[in-house]
């Protein structure tokens, strides 16, 4: 559905994205993470076809997105993070007003009208003037309005900016039936736990390139690998220490008590294999964990990672 190949732009000496890669299959949520000013916001203007890279290959939906540009606008629907509505107008009228610049009128733009706002739980306020919304509200008309061409890709800048928990729960369930409508979703954000809650895949962004990519399960993943793992003892407590400073995906061993944390670079067999040899050479163990964590915490872990090796 969509792809980014060695993407580049540049504002000035400022680089904004360095070779960025996105690839994005159909039906997929995928969440677009990153501090402020890691290229979020340049990447998908380029992407919607506001923007023109220095160098690089944009695609989506089959549609070369910096040589036929007119097409890609009938492909995409595209929410900025800040966004505009016209305050005299009732909500039907905005949607019908919008309709028109499609093409639509009459009945037809009535129809669609009503069913999108149906759509993103707003048909109660049809006849309610837009400056009378809630954010929240405003955010689901622009959502329902970025419908209105029927586009196979969607993509939301910081779209839970600014709204209160209620409203953050209405748009991750409308994002989902929008997803078994077929559609592929793109969200940007720099709040990674939110994105979990939304998103089937998550890439991160930082000073411009993609640092990590994945499933959510996977990303989840990688977060409770980062995290110490942390082994308690009833016995042979020195001989479980030797047992580690011999193993090379051991490091950072601390001693904290009955119990032994480290970093540990191994998958879950190989933390089986360290189980096992503890059992083996007569060390007692009684309990065998990682140390809980957070997505944010792993966002900080690898968005300082990318700025040591940056310097």
């Amino acid at each position: 559905m969509l792809d980014l190949e060695n993407v580049h732009k540049n504002y000035g000496k400022v680089t904004a994205l360095d070779g960025l890669n996105i690839t994005i299959s159909k039906g997929e949520i995928f969440g677009f993470v990153g501090p402020n000013g890691a290229g979020k916001t340049t990447a998908m203007k380029i992407i919607s076809g506001l923007l023109l890279p220095d160098s690089g290959r944009v695609k989506v939906a089959g549609v070369d997105a910096l040589k036929e540009n007119h097409v890609l606008k009938e492909k995409i629907g595209y929410i900025p993070d800040f966004f505009g509505v016209y305050d005299n107008l009732k909500v039907n009228e905005y949607m019908e007003f919008f309709g028109s610049i499609y093409g639509m009128e009459g009945e037809k733009a009535k129809k669609l009208s009503l069913e999108l706002l149906e759509l993103v739980n707003l048909s109660d306020k049809a006849e309610q003037y837009v400056d009378h919304l809630s954010r929240g509200m405003k955010q689901k008309l622009c959502l329902a309005r970025s419908l209105l061409h029927n586009p196979e890709l969607l993509i939301l800048d910081e779209p839970a900016s600014g709204l209160d928990p209620r409203a953050r729960y209405e748009m991750k369930e409308i994002l989902k039936n929008l997803r078994q409508l077929g559609k592929t979703i793109l969200i940007s954000s720099h709040i990674l736990p939110e994105l979990a809650q939304m998103c089937t895949n998550i890439g991160v962004i930082d000073k411009g390139k993609m640092v990590m990519t994945g499933t959510v399960d996977h990303i989840f993943h990688e977060m409770e690998s980062a995290n110490p793992l942390v082994i308690r003892f009833t016995r042979n407590h020195e001989r479980a220490l030797e047992i580690l400073k011999e193993n090379p995906l051991a490091d950072n061993i601390a001693i904290r008590n009955k119990s032994i944390s480290i970093t540990f670079k191994g998958n879950e067999e190989e933390e089986a294999r360290l189980l096992s040899t503890f059992i083996q050479e007569g060390v007692m163990v009684s309990s065998f964990t990682r140390e809980e964590g957070s997505l944010e915490s792993l966002f900080m872990q690898i968005t300082a990672k990318e700025e040591a090796e940056f310097t």
